[in-house]
């Protein structure tokens, strides 16, 4: 088994589909990694990683927005597909089997604390009202760990 691990930034908000029954969501990261060239000067590359997660769980999908910065983990594809001037594109693709918020959005339209560093990988279904950091009314000594 190949698996592939990709930490990034959205590049826009997901879509939930239902194809043949079952739900996806897709949605696109990107990873940008800085590196000096041979003649020393800082240079970015940018990889977009086209991301199908195929599950019943849709209650992350509120929170995959455009900038949201998040860890998913999967099988890669890679496939390829003719472009516009007649030459062949290639495009990584991620089947997700996991996927984790690992902080807020830019735009700051929830407190990313309660929605930080939740996994949706193997979870329940999820409510779509799910509460903010300041609705949680659990003691603080009762801690899991």
């Amino acid at each position: 088994m190949i698996k592939l691990q990709v930490i990034g930034n959205l590049g826009k908000d997901c879509i939930t589909n239902t194809v043949n029954g079952k739900n996806v969501i897709n949605f696109n990261v990107a990873h940008t990694e800085k590196f000096r060239d041979s003649q020393g000067n800082q240079k970015d590359k940018t990889i977009w990683v086209e991301c199908a997660y195929w599950t019943d769980r849709t209650g992350v999908a509120p929170y995959l927005k455009k900038g949201t910065q998040v860890y998913v983990e999967g099988t890669p594809e890679v496939r390829s597909y003719p472009k516009n001037d007649g030459s062949t594109g290639v495009a990584l693709s991620l089947r997700v089997f996991s996927v984790q918020l690992l902080g807020g959005r830019p735009s700051g339209d929830y407190a990313g604390g309660g929605a930080s560093q939740e996994s949706y990988g193997n979870q329940s279904n999820a409510s779509a009202n799910i509460p903010s950091p300041n609705d949680v009314t659990a003691p603080i000594d009762d801690l899991p760990f």
